[in-house]
């Protein structure tokens, strides 16, 4: 009598979970998004950082712990790409006010995406008077 052993699937990450080329889910949505918003230069940027912030010098954790940020937007060009952990791409991207103990290369990434004059030195959410507006219902 034959036996057969059946061997076991693995994504090259580890994980069991074969979807599609044989990748797991979240290795193939990676793979895609490489693809279609890095140019294929993901990972070459990420290995050139050696899989750390280039701010903070964050370790990665797993798979999406690290980010590749675009300086230029929409340009996928491997000198203008780096790693970036994700609190520190919020705060290039979400921080509306200069921060004095902002690292100098997160200052200078912050203003690349902020324009001179938009930034606040101070939280000011006051709103000036705001005049209202007559206009007629009919």
């Amino acid at each position: 009598m034959k036996t057969s052993t059946q061997g076991v699937l693995h994504c090259r990450c580890g994980r069991d979970e074969i979807l599609a080329i044989g990748l797991c889910a979240t290795c193939y949505t990676l793979r895609r998004q490489d693809e279609e918003y890095f140019g294929g230069l993901r990972e070459a940027v990420l290995e050139r950082d050696q899989y750390r912030c280039r701010v903070c010098d964050a370790p990665r954790r797993n798979k999406r712990s690290i980010i590749v940020h675009h300086r230029v937007p929409g340009g996928s060009v491997l000198h203008l790409m780096l790693s970036l952990c994700p609190g520190c791409h919020a705060k290039v991207h979400r921080t509306m006010a200069v921060l004095s103990a902002m690292p100098p290369l997160l200052l200078k990434l912050w203003r690349e995406q902020h324009p001179v004059g938009h930034e606040q030195q101070v939280l000011n959410f006051q709103q000036e008077h705001i005049r209202p507006q007559h206009m007629s219902m009919f």
